[in-house]
């Protein structure tokens, strides 16, 4: 989804981790994560569940996550559920998706999401849910 293989992490099925992640390169998550995670690019799986922080440059969810999203591109696939606030650079949200949080843009002079550094904000209040 994200380009090339060979710098891509998987938290397969059945397995919970607890505690931070951090990685180069793509994470999928297809599992449970308890805790923060650090990468370039999350995919988050149907089934996968995430409770904590998430902070990538570009991110798609299509499962559970309980926690802020810290991200530059994010994607809420059809079956994702998000509850918690979204710090973005661009959002996207499918219908069937569930978003319970605050929605807000953050914009770089690098086009890059670090997680901190001036930014200009826009915030919005939200509590969506495509139909």
């Amino acid at each position: 989804m994200f380009g090339n293989k060979r710098n891509v992490t998987v938290i397969a099925e059945g397995l919970k981790i607890v505690g931070s992640v951090t990685a180069e390169g793509v994470v999928e998550v297809d599992g449970q994560v308890e805790g923060e995670i650090h990468c370039t690019s999350l995919i988050v799986s149907r089934d996968a569940q995430i409770a904590g922080t998430i902070t990538a440059d570009r991110i798609v969810v299509d499962g559970r996550v309980d926690g802020p999203i810290k991200g530059g591109d994010v994607i809420l696939k059809s079956q994702a559920r998000v509850t918690g606030d979204i710090h973005h650079r661009s959002l996207t949200i499918e219908k069937g998706a569930t978003f319970d949080g605050r929605s807000m843009q953050t914009q770089g002079s690098d086009g890059q999401y670090a997680g901190g550094g001036k930014r200009r904000s826009q915030a919005t209040d939200s509590t969506a849910e495509a139909a």
